[in-house]
């Protein structure tokens, strides 16, 4: 049994949150008709939130409440309520509440350190997001959170290794990746960025973040693809040349940076006959970057799953269309074009796509700190 989906509101975007309604076991003299009338009234007034009607979703979740006195869910929606219309302090009160529940959530202490950190009080924020994390170690929201104080002060540097803890313990939780890709890209580390990029993309494609991250994969390639003159050309997606000595001990598996030592050179290799950047001749030069990428067994050093996924599109035989998609936003009159020339490649591939996510769990992921 479940409340209607509904919209949380976070301090940085709304998703949307199903609640489950877990039936726990039954109280003295509470009887599962009561549970039940709870949680008709607990539907309505998620529906009546979402219309805006606070006054009227408080009084069905008060009345929801008493009839179910140990669900959490019922305190968590005031509480959201409040926070809705910008009560910060009653919020509080009753996501304090909340924690001291038995089965609750992450986005408990989540939308808890949320208020605090509205309220101006990044202390208790930070407080409320550690002590959420003890619980659930694994939840990507919660090091996002931590992640955006920091963001939310224009402390990047603090923000950033936050969000890379998030993707390291939450792999399929796209926030993280997104902000990740945002900071990378606009440093001396491109190289990080536009690997960040393109899983989000993949985790959450149709969006219109996944718009943003599309344009911003494009203008990075277009900004950091210097071509010098008409037989020479420059990249630059990385600056870091840091060896850890560890990687020297054995001179017949020597690991490189990646950036410079590894990513940097293959993608010189993979755009030698270009003469340009556009939309086109990115999709060829990435193509190259992949094929080459294999053929040296970079694989096996340095495995990366999303150079593992689109060597699968490449088998495929849906690469190309793959490729206009992840650059459309940059280069959209080129995509326009090339869709009205290829309508039947793009179909297959939207079908395909459809079907095939990127295959990242716990055991098969990326994080810079791999390499």
């Amino acid at each position: 049994m479940a409340l209607k989906n509904h919209k949380m509101i976070s301090k940085t975007k709304a998703f949307g949150l199903l609640f489950f309604f877990a039936i726990s076991v039954v109280v003295y003299g509470q009887s599962e008709s009561d549970k039940a009338k709870a949680l008709e009234k607990g539907n309505q007034a998620v529906k009546l939130e979402d219309e805006g009607k606070y006054e009227e979703a408080l009084k069905l979740l008060d009345e929801a409440q008493k009839l179910n006195p140990t669900d959490y869910n019922y305190p968590y929606e005031i509480g959201y309520t409040y926070y809705a219309q910008q009560e910060y302090k009653k919020a509080l009160k009753e996501f304090k509440k909340v924690i001291k529940y038995n089965n609750i959530n992450a986005q408990c202490f989540q939308m808890l350190g949320n208020t605090y950190d509205v309220l101006g009080d990044s202390v208790n924020a930070f407080k409320a997001y550690d002590e959420g994390l003890k619980m659930f170690p694994n939840s990507g929201a919660l090091y996002l959170e931590k992640g955006n104080v920091y963001w939310n002060k224009k402390q990047y540097n603090k923000a950033l290794p936050f969000y890379e803890q998030g993707i390291e313990a939450d792999p399929k939780f796209p926030s993280n990746y997104y902000r990740a890709a945002r900071l990378y890209c606009s440093s001396t580390e491109e190289v990080w960025g536009m690997i960040y990029g393109e899983i989000f993309m993949n985790l959450e494609p149709g969006s219109k973040r996944t718009a943003e991250i599309s344009k911003l994969l494009y203008d990075t390639y277009k900004s950091e693809i210097k071509f010098t003159s008409d037989s020479s050309f420059s990249v630059s997606f990385s600056k870091s040349a840091i060896i850890n000595i560890d990687d020297l001990k054995d001179p017949k598996n020597i690991k490189l940076p990646f950036g410079v030592g590894v990513y940097e050179p293959t993608l010189m290799m993979a755009m030698i006959s270009e003469k340009s950047i556009d939309i086109n001749s990115l999709d060829r030069i990435r193509k190259n970057f992949v094929a080459i990428y294999f053929q040296k067994e970079n694989s096996k050093k340095y495995p990366n799953i999303l150079f593992d996924f689109q060597n699968q599109i490449i088998k495929a035989g849906h690469f190309e269309a793959y490729n206009h998609w992840i650059l459309l936003k940059g280069d959209e009159d080129g995509f326009t074009k090339w869709q009205s020339a290829n309508k039947d490649k793009w179909d297959s591939f939207v079908k395909w796509f459809k079907e095939n996510d990127i295959p990242i769990d716990n055991n098969h992921k990326f994080y810079s700190s791999q390499y």
